[in-house]
């Protein structure tokens, strides 16, 4: 459990991909209302539907810019098809550490805006709809 918490505050006070890119074939900004947290994710996809670069921008808490950091670095050199496949699952695993349901939201933020940004709304909604069956 501590080692994960380090990779968290690593993470956090070391983000991988920082900043925008300007150019971007993908720009989105999303804010968790209930905290505070915002995050701005910028990609570049080439021809083939590749990754080449990522980037991002945004204030919130540890958690929150922790999952931007780490999901950042899952999604460089990848599809975007492959990409628009991670799931809440998949970012609660980057985490690594039990969260309480005020922090799963700030865990969640980075991959809402990869979701929304690339598929919209309605993907992003389907998604949370999940966990209320």
């Amino acid at each position: 459990m501590d080692l994960y918490r380090e990779i968290i505050l690593d993470h956090a006070r070391n983000p991988r991909h920082p900043g925008i890119l300007d150019p971007a074939d993908v720009d989105h900004e999303e804010h968790n209302p209930l905290c505070g947290d915002r995050l701005r994710l910028t990609m570049r996809v080439n021809n083939e539907g590749t990754i080449t670069d990522v980037a991002w921008d945004g204030n919130g808490c540890a958690i929150s810019q922790a999952a931007a950091s780490m999901l950042s670095e899952e999604m460089v050199g990848k599809k975007l098809e492959d990409v628009r496949k991670i799931t809440k699952e998949d970012v609660f695993e980057m985490i690594g550490i039990p969260l309480t349901i005020n922090r799963v939201k700030c865990a969640l933020l980075a991959l809402k805006t990869l979701v929304i940004g690339t598929q919209g709304l309605a993907q992003w909604q389907t998604l949370e709809d999940q966990d209320e069956d």
